[in-house]
């Protein structure tokens, strides 16, 4: 898929998804995705089951993420491909916007 389509498709990210696929960029489960989030964001986002597993289904749904293995009866997610290319384009819009606002701030920030 070309990058004009994905962006369009699935940019700007929500923060819940674009922090587990930023944590997918290492194999992980469903809880071990809820610690990252929390620890990285020094407790500003606690993703809750319901929102972590709804999420993990649409990701995987639109081939973001691909099941790694199950381990334990619990299944280990990891980025794909596409995924990733994904998360690098929002981390680029990201950037584009932090520093538009450093340049209008007169450098403040």
């Amino acid at each position: 898929m070309e990058q004009m389509t994905l962006l369009r498709k699935y940019l700007p990210m929500t923060e819940t998804a674009y922090c587990i696929l930023l944590s997918l960029r290492e194999a992980r489960h469903g809880y071990g995705i809820m610690q990252y989030v929390e620890e990285t964001t020094s407790g500003r986002i606690k993703i809750g089951p319901g929102t972590m597993y709804g999420t993990l289904s649409k990701l995987e749904s639109e081939q973001l993420i691909i099941q790694d293995r199950e381990e334990d009866r619990k299944k280990i997610y990891k980025l794909s491909e596409k995924g990733h290319t994904v998360l690098e384009l929002e981390i680029e819009r990201l950037e584009e916007l932090v520093n538009m606002g450093r340049r209008e701030d007169g450098g403040l920030l």
